[in-house]
């Protein structure tokens, strides 16, 4: 099958969650502005190649499952990571909260796709919980790597606790978001769920 360009930057950000993964892991100098610089450069293929589908009609039904999967990918990737390496308050929380309703939402889709033929595209509410968790991991990957390039000048413990807890906040938030846009597409898909077929 061959790929237009969206589906290729789709495909593009699934093999780059491996590598964005092993960086944000990796011990080494810089690591953490090397895992910043590939995670952005992910997240803005997700926003062009939906904006470039939709405006030369390159919409497809492959392209529709595979874009929130992706999406899926890269930041369970970063919340794992982070799990990991200890980052967050409660981060075995809001990991399992994001990998529960992902489960959830992908295994309606399959239903979907499998009792009618349906795919169901990403919905707005979808798409704002995608890119607050984007905003999130990309706060906290980045106060990481300031913490880590100053901790050996800066010796102020509270401006280090401050931005750890701004992006406690933030992964909370990005949480609830993630359990909202869940119930929603839940909602609004209800016809799928049929338990006699």
């Amino acid at each position: 099958m061959k790929l237009n360009l969206p589906n290729k930057l789709t495909v593009a950000r699934i093999i780059a969650t491996p590598i964005f993964m092993l960086l944000l892991l990796w011990e080494f100098s810089g690591h953490y502005i090397a895992a910043l610089l590939l995670f952005i450069a992910a997240s803005l293929t997700d926003l062009f190649d939906g904006n470039y589908a939709r405006k030369y009609n390159m919409v497809t039904d492959f392209g529709k499952f595979l874009d929130p999967l992706a999406d899926k990918m890269l930041t369970t990737a970063a919340f794992i990571g982070f799990a990991v390496k200890g980052i967050g308050y409660g981060i075995g929380w809001i990991l399992f909260i994001v990998l529960f309703r992902e489960f959830l939402i992908s295994s309606l889709r399959l239903v979907a796709v499998s009792s009618g033929g349906t795919v169901i595209a990403a919905n707005i509410f979808g798409k704002l919980k995608t890119v607050f968790q984007m905003i999130a991991i990309i706060y906290v990957i980045t106060a990481q790597a300031f913490i880590e390039l100053t901790c050996n000048v800066i010796k102020i413990e509270w401006i280090f606790k401050s931005i750890n807890i701004f992006g406690d906040i933030l992964l909370w938030v990005s949480a609830i978001l993630a359990v909202c846009s869940g119930v929603i597409y839940l909602w609004q898909n209800r016809s799928c769920i049929n338990p006699e077929k």
